[in-house]
């Protein structure tokens, strides 16, 4: 058994874990997908701003997707092509940046650097429509301030314990606080305290399967904020205890936690 781990976590311990892509995981661990179909909702609402920003972009993999879907409803990509007036996205993770750069350039996109703070580097009433999907930090008034009146916020959030199974397992059971933090009630009296109307709020809790333990490994390397100051040196005892569990019970089962809100300035 101890070949096995050893090369297991060696593999997830040399990947690189840049951007925001997870297909590495393919055939090592699964997820359930919201039913609404965040990348989708944001393809059809596209076409019908004249501005759109992406904050907290990763490495544009999902606005990349979004454009590609509103050209199949036959938006046309590109500044040569009479694309958005303004196309932006932001980012503060250097890695990312140049990922989200190369990505986007193509597609008309300026990609900004941006610390995760505020305020964002753009003007008041700049954007008809501001996404964002799984950002860690959500700084309302900032969005309802560059939204233009009538315009539409979309965001798929990441919500309570999400995967926490996984989060317990190697830091022991979290108080209630903890466990309760980024509920969609909150993001839904953070945004009207910004002066913004709720268009639409959804919850799932969704079903995630690890089939083995370089899964793990790699999915706490690249989601940082799950175990803080994760490294396999550190967690290595319970990392091979895991790795046990799976071999001899199966894919160990934790759950994501997602909501989608859609918020309006008021026109």
């Amino acid at each position: 058994m101890t070949p096995q781990f050893d090369r297991l976590v060696s593999e997830a311990e040399s990947v690189s874990v840049e951007g925001w892509d997870f297909s590495w995981l393919d055939g090592r661990a699964t997820e359930q997908r919201p039913a609404w179909g965040y990348q989708r909702l944001l393809g059809e609402r596209i076409p019908q701003a004249q501005s759109l920003l992406d904050v907290q972009t990763g490495g544009g993999e999902v606005l990349a997707g979004a454009l590609h879907q509103a050209a199949e409803r036959g938006f046309q990509r590109g500044p040569r092509e009479g694309a958005f007036p303004l196309l932006a996205a932001t980012e503060s993770w250097p890695a990312n940046l140049e990922r989200a750069t190369r990505r986007l350039h193509p597609l008309g996109v300026v990609v900004v650097a941006n610390e995760d703070e505020p305020p964002l580097p753009f003007a008041d009433d700049a954007f008809d429509l501001v996404s964002s999907r799984h950002p860690v930090t959500i700084w309302w008034n900032e969005i309802a301030r560059v939204l233009r009146p009538g315009g539409t916020y979309l965001s798929q959030q990441v919500g309570p314990a999400s995967v926490f199974e996984l989060v317990e397992f190697f830091l022991g059971p979290q108080p209630p606080e903890v466990r309760r933090a980024r509920h969609p009630d909150d993001a839904v009296k953070d945004a009207r305290g910004a002066g913004l109307e709720i268009v639409d709020l959804r919850s799932e809790r969704l079903r995630t399967e690890f089939h083995d333990i370089g899964a793990v490994i790699y999915f706490l390397r690249k989601v940082i904020w799950m175990v803080p100051g994760f490294t396999v040196g550190h967690y290595r005892d319970r990392l091979r205890e895991l790795h046990e569990r799976i071999e001899s019970e199966g894919p160990f089962v934790a759950h994501t936690a997602r909501f989608l809100i859609e918020a309006r300035k008021p026109g």
